[in-house]
């Protein structure tokens, strides 16, 4: 049995004890005053039987059978116990980058959906690690915190689209600050970052992104998604195809993937660079650069097997009922 914070209001219990001690001083009180009154202690020998010395010890065997009664069932109640566990686990967030570019499809059916699918495929294979979603662009916003339901992750995975952020660009600082503020709860030795982005950044700020990762004790793996080659950037309005990005001068745009400032993230943070086109070899070296890194953490888990005592207490207790029963003639409580 384990009397861990849980339960130990069960404890509580014990003040019936006191309250027992209480009632049998009152009785005793009671009992020797209605005696006075009815003859002169000079009398009371030859009107009333002799206490035996067993009615003196009496009150405290039936304090010490209650005591393990109640001990009997603090155990049966408390059901189920916490026990410490070692474990290697994360809190990893996934940084999407959401900016217009993500939409090229030099990656069937685009990059974004593929970064969705890499990230569905990923929690696929976690087990003990707490993941939470942050989107970013030109500004950055958290739309889920940590959580170990990976379910419900999906659905929240499944919504995202490049109009979730009214500020394009792509600003990986803005990014790795929402994501340091969702790991203020949360050791430094675990804070994981998945990084999946094409890697253009329009706002130059990798290296203060770096600092920042660095400083929060922040390990980024990083996801390059899109081809060298690279994509026109569709436009759409209200899911509707309008055409494809164009410069000043009239040009398409041809956004490429650039690998270099996600390679500096990684390395410089002590993750791991991954190539985001293949998604099952993607998704296994993420899980692998994220448990390269891992930590392992002490945590309590409730487990309902926990190991009762409540039969032996019970067995002292009866034992003790019992011996009064037998032992007291008057089969009552005789003080």
């Amino acid at each position: 049995m384990n009397w861990y914070l849980g339960n130990n209001w069960y404890l509580l219990l014990l003040l019936l004890l006191p309250l027992l001690g209480f009632i049998m001083f009152a009785y005793l009180k009671w009992k020797s005053k209605r005696k006075n009154i009815f003859a002169e202690s000079r009398f009371q020998e030859q009107l009333f039987e002799k206490k035996s010395g067993f009615s003196k010890v009496l009150p405290v065997l039936y304090l010490i059978a209650t005591f393990f009664l109640i001990l009997s069932i603090v155990d049966v109640l408390s059901g189920s116990e916490e026990i410490q566990s070692k474990q290697k686990m994360n809190n990893v967030i996934f940084l999407l980058d959401v900016s217009n570019s993500m939409n090229a499809q030099d990656i069937n059916p685009n990059r974004l959906d593929m970064a969705k699918n890499i990230m569905v495929q990923t929690m696929s294979k976690m087990k003990n690690d707490k993941v939470g979603i942050v989107v970013f662009a030109g500004e950055a916003s958290s739309i889920m915190p940590l959580t170990t339901d990976y379910s419900a992750a999906e659905t929240y995975i499944g919504g995202i689209e490049t109009n979730v952020m009214k500020i394009q660009g792509t600003d990986f600082l803005n990014g790795m600050k929402v994501a340091a503020e969702k790991f203020k709860n949360v050791a430094k030795g675990s804070r994981k970052v998945v990084l999946l982005s094409d890697g253009e950044d329009n706002e130059g700020n990798e290296k203060a992104a770096i600092r920042l990762a660095k400083k929060e004790g922040i390990s980024v793996v990083s996801v390059g998604i899109g081809t060298e080659e690279g994509a026109p950037i569709p436009e759409y309005v209200f899911g509707q195809l309008m055409g494809y990005k164009t410069d000043r001068n009239e040009q398409t745009v041809i956004s490429k993937r650039q690998i270099n400032a996600l390679q500096n993230i990684a390395q410089e943070t002590g993750g791991t660079y991954v190539d985001g086109n293949n998604l099952d070899n993607a998704t296994s070296e993420i899980i692998d650069g994220l448990h390269k890194t891992s930590t392992s953490s002490e945590s309590l888990v409730k487990s309902q097997n926990a190991i009762h005592y409540y039969q032996y207490f019970l067995a002292v207790s009866l034992f003790f009922f019992l011996f009064i029963f037998l032992v007291n003639p008057k089969r009552e409580f005789n003080l």
